[in-house]
């Protein structure tokens, strides 16, 4: 496939960029290095080769979830330098 100028220009409209002439050459030269490089791996045999979904067979270890001890609302309040009878007390930030 050949990268041409009118290529490029199209692709520079459809992601609403500007280049200069300097610039535009140097990304049609990185668009036709990708593509042959797309086109050379095209040339490699992959009968009977798998898909490959993940790099390693490892899995994510998860630990058990189990209910532990936690902080009563009581001793939660004691640092809150504003607070009422069960709630912090927080400045309002959303306005109306």
């Amino acid at each position: 496939m050949d990268i041409n100028t009118k290529l490029v220009d199209g692709l520079a409209h459809l992601a609403r960029l500007r280049f200069d002439d300097m610039e535009k050459e140097s990304i049609r030269a990185d668009l036709q290095k990708i593509v042959a490089f797309v086109e050379k791996l095209q040339t490699v045999d992959t009968t009977g080769v798998e898909p490959l979904l993940h790099i390693t067979e490892a899995t994510n270890v998860l630990r058990q979830d189990i209910v532990q001890g936690s902080v009563s609302r009581e001793e939660a309040l004691l640092n809150s330098p504003v607070k009422d009878d069960i709630f912090f007390k927080v400045p309002k930030v959303i306005k109306k």
